[in-house]
């Protein structure tokens, strides 16, 4: 009897936050969570229940799990260099939000980069010798770190 070849499909490769591109990373990585149904968890966090009963205790027990599993990714997508910004978060919506306030910045900050994004955007020209192509990218690229 013969055997058919196994195919394994390859691991996807996780995008390294090394502390540029901080937007293009965080999308990466929320698409990435969100298709292991994981990302809820970073948005909303999870509650303790202090004295839970048998049934609430098996499901804080797997959220826990879950939650450690979504902490484990985010840990991995961080380069070496970063991640003792990170070490004494506990839970995946902690470490996120250390990093989005570090690299993001508050509401205040966020606006000031979109003004400025705004005006960049409405400035922006065609250069003598610049194609179409070139031009129609200058523009999406400024258009998508607003969406950003």
């Amino acid at each position: 009897m013969t055997s058919l070849p196994t195919i394994s499909s390859p691991q996807p490769l996780l995008p390294i936050f090394t502390g540029d591109k901080y937007d293009w990373w965080s999308i990466k990585v929320k698409t990435l969570l969100k298709s292991q149904g994981l990302w809820d968890l970073v948005e909303n966090g999870f509650e303790e229940i202090k004295e839970p009963n048998e049934a609430e205790e098996e499901r804080l027990k797997e959220t826990r799990k879950k939650d450690a599993k979504t902490l484990f990714i985010i840990q991995q997508t961080v380069h070496e260099t970063l991640f003792s910004r990170m070490v004494a978060a506990n839970t995946s919506k902690e470490a996120w939000s250390i990093l989005k306030k570090e690299f993001l910045g508050d509401s205040k900050v966020m606006t000031v980069k979109l003004q400025s994004l705004g005006r960049d955007f409405e400035t922006l020209m065609m250069k003598n010798d610049e194609s179409i192509a070139d031009f129609l990218s200058r523009t999406m690229a400024v258009v998508s770190q607003m969406c950003s």
